[in-house]
């Protein structure tokens, strides 16, 4: 699951925000966030750039339950 919407929210921005800092549509990100559409790997490398976090930070799940597994 792609937790765009919490690194935005983390970040403090808005949508129209992090479009103009990623050079994409505000629409995308709606889309994106609301999972009616997948981003393609560029604009996952944009949206990661300008939120300062790495594609693979946008990309993790948390597995709260597996943590305490040993």
């Amino acid at each position: 699951m792609l937790r765009l919407k919490e690194m935005r929210l983390k970040a403090k921005l808005s949508q129209q925000e992090l479009a103009k800092r990623a050079g994409i549509g505000q629409s995308t990100i709606h889309y994106i966030e609301t999972g009616r559409k997948s981003p393609t790997y560029k604009v996952l490398e944009k949206l990661a750039t300008a939120l300062d976090v790495s594609v693979a930070d946008l990309l993790e799940e948390r597995h709260s339950s597996l943590s305490s597994i040993s």
